[in-house]
This record gives C-alpha cells, structure tokens and sequence, in this order.
C-alpha cells in the first residue's frame, strides 16, 4: 500500500513515517509541503521524495492512502480534496477548527466511498487499552466521574498563531483526553464549563485551560490541559486519569513505561520509552481496516466530538457561563 504524508508542519510527521516504515506492506512514496525549506530538510532526514505541491502528491495515481500533517487550519481543504481523488485518510489532530469542516470532511469521505481516520493514538497505549477492559469488564461500576490531565511544553510557530491553529493549548489539548473519556463510557457531552488564560508564555493564545464537564449519562469530568511544562522538562507532558466508579476506581498514566536517562551528552534528563509504540499500532489499525474493508477504527465522529468539546471551552469563557449542548 502506498502512502503520501501531506505536510510536515507538526511535530508528529516524524513519529508517523517512523512508525509506517516500520510496517512491510507500507511504501512512503513522498513529502508534500509548500515551504520548501521545512519540506526539503524533513524529506532529506526521512529519505523521502520531496514533492512542493500538496495536490500533485495527492492525485499521484500510486498513492492509495493520505497522512494529513499540516496546520489545523488545511485539515478541512486537503482532506476533501484527498477524498474527490479516492484516497483514504488519516488526520491530525484535532479533526479540524471549526465543527463546520469537520462535518465536512466526514461527508467527503462519505460521499467518495473512503476511509477517515482521526490521528488519537492514545488509543493504542497499553495502559489506555487495559483501563477500557476493566471498565468494559464492569470492574469499576458506573463511572462517576473522571479526572484527567494532559500537560505539555509549549510548541509555539503556527500553534500559538489562532488562524492557523484555532486557539491555544486548549484546542491542542483537550482533543486526546476528551476522546477516551467518549470511546470509555460511551456518552455524549452536556455541558462544559471552563476556564483559560496565559499564564506561562509570552504568546498571543491561551496556555493553561481548566474543563469541568457533564455527560449525558451523569458522568462528570474534569481536564487539566495546559502548556505548562519547562523546556528542562524530560518529556514534552502527559495524559493521566483517574476513573472512579461505584465498585471502584482505576488510575491511569499513559506514559509511565519509560526508563531516565542521564548522561553528559544531553542537556537535561530524558524519558526513554520502552511500551508499545501508539503510532505504529495506529497506523497498522488504519492500514488493516483498508486491506479488510472494516470501518476506520477511530472514525471522523470520533474527532468531531473531542473538537466539540473542546470549542465549547472557549464558549464557557467567553460567556463566563456553562456551554450547553
């Protein structure tokens, strides 16, 4: 199966076309990306072909299948347009800025009989499958209520650019978080109550959000999502939760199967991961689901709610009040 990555303007690019090199029966064949400079240098350190245009990339009759890496702001155009030329597609996150387009491309996709998978590979963590288990299994209960936390180190460039990104840490964060509260206890959002300011960073958008949220089967949550990490950090953040059901309740850190490495050669301690690689199990899901014909394991649906949460946040605090579903 033939592959194209469309942009390389987020951080995850790399991880992506790491991770599908890894699986035999994936062929990269090249790198979009009109700024020339960012695309040469990245096609070089991944021994790809460079190619300056998205769309010749994408009506290249070799490629079968999309990764979508660009600023939020290009998700929408470049995925319809991977769609009218029959090619199956996987998205960054979050699915879009506006629900509008994400609505959209959902329907492109539809329309022209291909595949839509949002890139959420927190799906794919060890510890993250094991937690839906044991709430599948009914070993906690009901859910009652979720706390979660996902920190990071401020990425600036287009992320703090609003028109680019489509707010702050807020919209960069929430997504993951929001999804697996959905994909664990099955219920929609009710109402989300936040607040956001900048508190850490010299930027134009928000770095430190705080969501208080209701689901419509009486689940609360709360979510911690800020870009409060230093850059000493040894790892760009995290995503931890804290399930608590009527039978009993469950912590959940993600990223904890990871060793520290100090050493002279870097210029701060590092997180060194040894689980399973989330990225690699995503992609071989997505690329299994075409080869098998199943539906997209983390459909555009998927995408479309975290991003509903997440722009009803910054409802709440422009109103100062609860945003109602």
């Amino acid at each position: 199966m033939n592959m194209a990555i469309i942009g390389c303007e987020h951080s995850h690019a790399s991880a992506y076309v790491e991770a599908a090199k890894k699986l035999p029966n994936i062929n990269i064949v090249g790198l979009a990306e009109p700024n020339e400079e960012l695309g040469k240098a990245f096609a070089d350190k991944n021994s790809l072909k460079y190619y300056s245009s998205y769309q010749e990339l994408i009506d290249n009759p070799e490629v079968s299948v999309v990764c979508i890496c660009t600023a939020n702001i290009r998700h929408c155009e470049l995925t319809i347009a991977a769609a009218k030329a029959k090619k199956h597609v996987i998205v960054e996150k979050p699915i879009a800025t506006t629900l509008e387009d994400g609505e959209r491309m959902i329907e492109a996709c539809r329309e022209n009989g291909v595949k839509l998978m949002v890139a959420l590979p927190c799906r794919y963590i060890p510890a993250v499958v094991r937690a839906k288990e044991v709430i599948e299994q009914g070993k906690l209960g009901d859910i009652v209520a979720i706390t979660g936390t996902n920190h990071g180190t401020m990425p600036g460039g287009w992320f703090v650019d609003k028109e680019l990104s489509g707010g702050g840490a807020i919209i960069d964060h929430t997504i993951h978080v929001a999804d697996l509260i959905h994909w664990f206890i099955k219920a929609d959002i009710k109402t989300v109550y936040a607040k956001g300011g900048t508190h850490y960073h010299d930027i134009p958008t928000e770095d430190t959000g705080l969501l208080f949220m209701t689901f419509d089967n009486g689940t609360y949550g709360t979510l911690d999502t800020s870009w409060n990490r230093p850059d000493a950090y040894p790892t760009w953040g995290d995503v931890t939760m804290e399930i608590v059901g009527t039978k009993g309740s469950l912590s959940l850190d993600s990223f904890k199967q990871h060793g520290n490495i100090y050493s002279n050669n870097h210029d701060r301690s590092l997180h060194s991961y040894w689980g399973d690689d989330m990225n690699y199990l995503m992609i071989k899901d997505f690329v299994e689901a075409i080869e098998e014909d199943r539906p997209s394991p983390v459909p555009g649906e998927a995408g479309l709610f975290a991003l509903e949460v997440a722009l009803m946040a910054y409802e709440a605090i422009d109103k100062g009040l609860p945003a109602a579903k």
